[in-house]
């Protein structure tokens, strides 16, 4: 909050003190003989019931005097009155780390065994496994679905095909530190749209898809001088750097020409973000073990959870 918006709220603030004090000053200083002899408001009703213009019970006045002073008390202790951060020193963000290390105590109490487990060691357990699914469907569901199977551009979790690796540790790799992959606009290096035509031809031909034989052999040597560095000489790929197997029947953003054209004109971008600084190690654990059941057949404890 800058200065000037600081002041405006400052003044807000204390105008409204000041005119609930002035207010209740000014409708309770007429007493006694005063109050008794009154002026009416000059309604009448039923020809003799006179509304007076009375000032409050003394009793009513005392409390609102209460409750203005504890106002005033109130705004010294906690933040109220702009850019002033009060005595207390409270804020929310203090609040929510209190709160949120008081839950991870309670967190790190139940789930502690398994600091530094395997997550495939921890998938043996079913407790383990079904909190790892309540894990999954609050932070990886948004991408990966609420089953797992994720979509166009997000791959799926229940099958055996891993773009960076399926062992225990590749996956937990990926949970915690997350994935940057990347495919650069290839038109260029393969000879414009005339390139991108025959080596989309030629990796359909990879995978067992139906394509012209001609134009696939005109992209065979193109793919060989480009795309090879990364996906291989055999279109296998290679888990280091996040290049999928063209051989296989999984397509991440589809197998249709257009599809495949486009990423070798475009490129393509993916970005898994790293969960460790969000969810902690552990619980980055718990999730590898679900996603681990879940691509291993051993999803019993997991799918009851959701």
């Amino acid at each position: 909050m800058t200065t000037g918006w600081s002041l405006f709220v400052i003044f807000l603030v204390v105008l409204n003190i000041g005119g609930c004090a002035w207010l209740l000053w000014w409708t309770s200083k007429r007493r006694g003989d005063e109050a008794r002899n009154a002026e009416t408001t000059g309604h009448v009703w039923d020809g003799d019931l006179t509304e007076y213009n009375k000032p409050l019970p003394r009793w009513w006045i005392i409390l609102f005097w209460l409750t203005i002073a504890y106002s005033v008390a109130y705004l010294a202790w906690y933040p109220g009155m702009g850019n002033f951060a009060g005595t207390s020193g409270w804020t929310s963000a203090k609040e929510h780390d209190a709160d949120k290390a008081e839950a991870d105590a309670r967190l790190a109490e139940a789930f502690g065994r398994f600091d530094g487990m395997a997550i495939d060691e921890i998938a043996g357990h079913p407790e383990a496994v079904a909190f790892g699914a309540r894990l999954f469907q609050n932070y990886c569901a948004q991408c990966h679905g609420s089953d797992a199977r994720g979509a166009r551009g997000f791959p799926n979790l229940t099958d055996g095909d891993w773009l960076w690796g399926g062992s225990p540790d590749q996956i937990l790799t990926t949970i915690l530190a997350g994935r940057q992959a990347a495919m650069p606009p290839l038109a260029a290096a393969i000879g414009g749209d005339i390139g991108v035509t025959e080596v989309t031809a030629y990796v359909q031909s990879l995978s067992g898809i139906k394509a012209d034989p001609a134009l696939a052999a005109a992209g065979q040597a193109r793919y060989a001088g480009v795309c090879a560095a990364c996906h291989g000489p055999e279109g296998k790929g290679n888990p280091i750097l996040g290049a999928p197997n063209l051989t296989d029947d999984t397509w991440l953003y589809g197998s249709d020409f257009n599809s495949i054209a486009e990423g070798i004109r475009n490129g393509r971008n993916g970005m898994m973000p790293a969960h460790e600084p969000i969810i902690g190690e552990t619980r980055s654990r718990l999730v590898g073990a679900y996603v681990w059941s879940i691509s291993h057949g051993s999803n019993e404890a997991a799918t009851e959870a959701p």
